[in-house]
């Protein structure tokens, strides 16, 4: 029976698949049009916000609370949500 991972290993896998998945740096995320279902700009930027907030404690050895990794993941999950009402993922 393979380990679970602990949590800073469980936040830098959930912020490599974010990172992997949302288009960030796509022109299309930061174009504002008039059929925006929330605006994919501001979902990405905070989630860009709390990822590169999260990067930076596991760097520096803080590890996540499980309530903390569980938020993040919840952020993550209505923002890409958000994201495919307006086309930008799959």
């Amino acid at each position: 029976m393979s380990q679970k991972p602990n949590l800073s290993t469980a936040m830098t896998n959930l912020i490599t698949e974010v990172r992997g998945v949302f288009p960030f740096y796509e022109p299309e995320s930061s174009i504002c049009g008039d059929s925006c279902e929330g605006c994919p700009k501001k979902l990405l930027e905070l989630v860009d916000t709390e990822l590169c907030y999260w990067e930076d404690q596991v760097k520096h050895g803080t590890a996540p609370t499980f309530d903390e990794l569980n938020r993040v993941g919840k952020l993550c999950k209505n923002v890409r949500r958000g994201l495919k009402r307006n086309g930008l993922v799959d």
